[in-house]
């Protein structure tokens, strides 16, 4: 159950390291000529880091309806790449919004690419930190589903407190959904996996409804050591089949020909959350 007063703690650290990185012909014009259309313009935040959310900026019905048009069932994806996922799922549903959270230029640009090429008149995307979004202009129970897949695992152990998914992001995801919302997530690093499952399949906040058991180490292990886990002890965790609407991603396919195990984990926040 998530109190009434709970206010996210301001993070010290970010789950991304930005890079200056130049975009290709293609992707530069794309972003001049559809960023003013599907690219959110949110003020900042100047006392924070990059892409901060400044508090004045609300996601609320006013603003979804000056942004999409209508208010419709809300669907956030957190870290969305270069957007194949969200665009093949705005494109096949039309009867929902949806939101693209990225930091990334080459990503955002791709995105913006698949927005004009495909005319996905309900997908937006917002250039910031997902976490500040969350912290102070996602609305109480707006969202229908939050997705997170693929985040980046910041392998090595003293950066695991970078990895976005954290006890004080879940409680901001579990007020943004609806009663009885969705959280996907999926992730082809075992030791995340671990990770999440750690945070929360203990949350009182959420229900996971996995039906598949997987095997795990119960210990974690980082970049240089991460072959040592098949000998530490395991345990069996819950899981889900791969969700039918995620698109296998260029970068997915990645993983899968590396020989990774794509783990999907589904949770659902519980109906009494704001109760």
């Amino acid at each position: 159950m998530v109190s009434e007063d709970f206010t996210a703690p301001h993070r010290a650290v970010v789950s991304f390291v930005r890079r200056n990185t130049r975009l290709s012909p293609k992707l530069q014009q794309a972003w001049e000529t559809n960023s003013d259309h599907f690219l959110l313009h949110i003020p900042t935040d100047k006392s924070r880091k990059e892409l901060s959310v400044n508090p004045s900026f609300q996601l609320d019905e006013d603003t979804q309806k000056e942004v999409w048009g209508e208010v419709k069932p809300l669907i956030i994806e957190v870290g969305s790449g270069q957007g194949e996922n969200i665009a093949a799922a705005a494109a096949n549903n039309p009867d929902k919004n949806f939101l693209a959270v990225e930091v990334f230029d080459q990503g955002i640009a791709h995105t913006l690419l698949r927005c004009e090429h495909q005319h996905l008149e309900n997908l937006r995307i917002a250039q910031v930190d997902a976490v500040q979004l969350f912290e102070t202009a996602i609305q109480p129970q707006s969202c229908e589903e939050v997705w997170t897949y693929f985040p980046d695992p910041w392998p090595k152990m003293k950066h695991h407190k970078r990895r976005i998914i954290q006890p004080s992001f879940a409680h901001l995801i579990a007020q943004s959904l609806v009663s009885h919302g969705v959280w996907r997530i999926a992730t082809d690093i075992d030791d995340y996996a671990l990770h999440i499952h750690e945070v929360l399949d203990n949350d009182s906040d959420f229900i996971n409804i996995g039906t598949k058991e997987v095997s795990l180490a119960i210990e974690h292990v980082g970049k240089g050591n991460a072959e040592t886990a098949q000998l530490l002890p395991h345990a069996i965790f819950t899981e889900s089949e791969r969700f039918d609407g995620r698109v296998l991603t260029s970068f997915e396919n990645k993983g899968l020909l590396a020989g990774h195990i794509v783990h999907d984990l589904t949770y659902v926040v519980r109906g009494d959350q704001n109760e």
